[in-house]
This record gives structure tokens, C-alpha cells and sequence, in this order.
């Protein structure tokens, strides 16, 4: 019932969508009939209101992803920094919280290690709520603050880092499905000692699980149904070990994809002296109101990400 009503909401917004520019595109037509330069500025209206209805059900379908809709946890590690870093922690999970609770999303510490003076070394979150893990896959990478430090005596300039990592909370059962088309299933005349132990009757299951290329041969069960069905279970049992190394592959591959936590691998930048600026890295999104974003105001550099934009000068440096 819960995806029956999505995929209505989903259905409903575009067809609104719709009926609403053949609406104006009907005014506008009649307008330029008719030359009735009110019913052309209502029509002109309409399609800016429309506009922003065409960016909502794009941004949808960039959380179409199969893990999107799920909830998420969320892993902050102090970087390179000292003491700062380990404060920029604790101001990341601030910021994070804080957006959560604009989205209506549910926050919670599951763990944290503290720093010796401040913040956290390390601290995760678990984040319930709708499309938790497709937004806030946007933010995995290193982030980077620029600030006087509270922490130096002789209050100097210092910069510290600090990484977020997002990871969806997924069902740990697994179903392994079994389409007939992919099964082929024969029986055979199993081997033996000979004598009067020899296998008179073809009562070995012998299975070939087609998309894998595993083959199952089972002849312990004293008819063809028994070795059916044990070579069914010992089939759903390596694939369901296939389904685990690879899930821990794609891990691993996560993994050796990070960068270290230091300079040099920042997607974005928060700088508060010598001037105040946000800027992503790798969508070129800049503001000024650095309060503004550290309070949790994170949408419009979430939604640029999800939807791809690029940071043109960055691609002209790396050309």
C-alpha cells in the first residue's frame, strides 16, 4: 500500500504537470489570437510556476535509485586538524541534525567517541525518514573549514577536515528468486560402488543454475524428489553466499575509493575568516551565509548535486 500510494503521488504530480502546460500553451495560443496581452501574461504566469513543478519531479527522478527511498546511517570521522577537526565533527553532526529535522526526518546518535579537548573523533547517526539515503548520499566526502581557531592561543588561522560517510539501512534477508527459466534440471543415474550398492534408477538431481553457471548435483536422498528439493536448498545456499561477497566486493571497492581526510580532497569548503563562504566543489554552489547552512540549510547544494550540475571551472582546469 505504502508503493501503491508513491507511485499514485508520483503519476498524479506529472499528469498535474501536464494538464497545466497545455493549459497555457492554450491561453497563449488563444492570447496571441485574440491579441489579448492580459490573458498572455497569465499564461507566461503559469509556465514559471510550471517550471518549478518540472524541477520537483526531476529531483524525483534522481531518487528513483533502488536504495533511495530507504533510511540511512551516517558516519562523521575527524581528519586532519588536531582539535579543530575533531570541534568541525561536532559541527557537521549540528548541521546534519538540524537538516534532518527541517525534512521532518527522525535523528539519532548511535555511537560516538569523543575528542580529548573537544567535539569527536568519530560519531554515527542513525536517520530515519523518506528518502533519507537519496539525499543525503550527496553530502559523502570531505569537508573542509577554514576559521580562527578557539583552540590557538594566538588565535592564527586553521584549517581542519572532516569526512562524512552515508550508507543505506537495508534488510538483511535476502530472497533468492528462482525463475523457472533460469533453472535447468535433469536426472540422472547416480554413481556407486557397484554389486548390489550400483544405482539402478536415475534418482540423482543434478541442477545448473544458468545466469551463475553453478551446477548442484545431489544423489544422498533415496528418490528424485528428495534430491530435488535438497539440491534446491544447497543452489539457494550459494547463491545467497554469492549475493554476500558480493555486497562485501562493493564495499571494499567503496572503501579503497576514499580519499585520505586531509588537503587536496574537499568537495566542499566552509570558510568563516578571513571571508565568510559555503562552496561544493564539485558543483560550483556558493553562498555567503555561512550561519545559514551550518543551521542546516543544505538544500539547494544537495538538490545541485542529485541533479548533476557541474562546477565549469573545474572542468575547464582538469581539460
Amino acid at each position: 500500500m505504502k508503493e501503491k500510494s508513491t507511485l499514485e503521488a508520483s503519476v498524479g504530480a506529472f499528469d498535474k504537470t501536464m494538464r497545466g502546460l497545455d493549459d497555457a500553451q492554450t491561453l497563449l495560443e488563444l492570447a496571441a489570437e485574440m491579441n489579448d496581452e492580459a490573458s498572455a501574461q497569465e499564461a507566461e504566469g503559469t509556465l514559471a510556476s510550471l517550471e518549478g513543478e518540472v524541477a520537483k519531479l526531476e529531483l524525483a527522478r534522481m531518487l528513483s535509485g533502488p536504495q533511495d527511498r530507504s533510511n540511512c546511517f551516517m558516519d562523521i570521522n575527524a581528519g586532519a586538524g588536531g582539535t579543530d577537526s575533531m570541534d568541525w565533527a561536532a559541527m557537521l553532526l549540528r548541521m546534519y541534525t538540524r537538516y534532518g529535522e527541517t525534512k521532518g526526518w527522525k535523528v539519532e546518535l548511535s555511537d560516538e567517541v569523543p575528542g580529548e579537548e573537544a567535539g569527536f573523533k568519530n560519531v554515527s547517526l542513525r536517520i530515519e525518514g523518506e528518502n533519507a539515503y537519496g539525499y543525503l548520499k550527496a553530502e559523502v566526502g570531505v569537508h573542509r573549514l577554514v576559521r580562527i581557531s578557539p583552540f590557538d592561543a594566538n588565535a592564527r588561522r586553521q584549517t581542519a577536515f572532516a569526512s562524512v560517510d552515508v550508507y543505506p539501512e537495508v534488510d538483511d534477508s535476502i530472497q533468492i528468486d528462482l525463475p523457472e527459466k533460469d533453472i535447468e534440471l535433469k536426472f540422472i543415474r547416480g554413481g556407486g560402488a557397484g554389486g548390489q550398492k550400483v544405482n539402478k534408477t536415475s534418482s540423482t538431481a543434478q541442477l545448473r543454475h544458468l545466469p551463475t553457471g553453478i551446477i548442484i548435483t545431489c544423489q544422498t536422498e533415496r528418490s528424485q524428489s528428495a534430491n530435488k528439493d535438497m539440491a534446491f536448498k544447497i543452489l539457494r545456499g550459494r547463491l545467497y553466499e554469492l549475493e554476500m561477497k558480493k555486497r562485501e566486493a562493493e564495499r571494499d571497492a567503496a572503501e579503497a575509493a576514499k580519499k585520505d581526510i586531509s588537503f587536496g580532497s574537499q568537495i566542499r569548503s566552509y570558510v568563516l575568516a578571513p571571508y565568510r563562504m559555503v562552496k561544493d566543489l564539485r558543483t560550483g554552489v556558493e553562498t555567503g551565509n555561512v550561519d545559514k547552512v551550518l543551521d542546516g540549510d543544505l538544500e539547494e547544494f544537495v538538490t545541485a548535486q542529485l541533479l548533476g550540475v557541474k562546477n565549469p571551472n573545474r572542468n575547464a582546469a582538469a581539460d
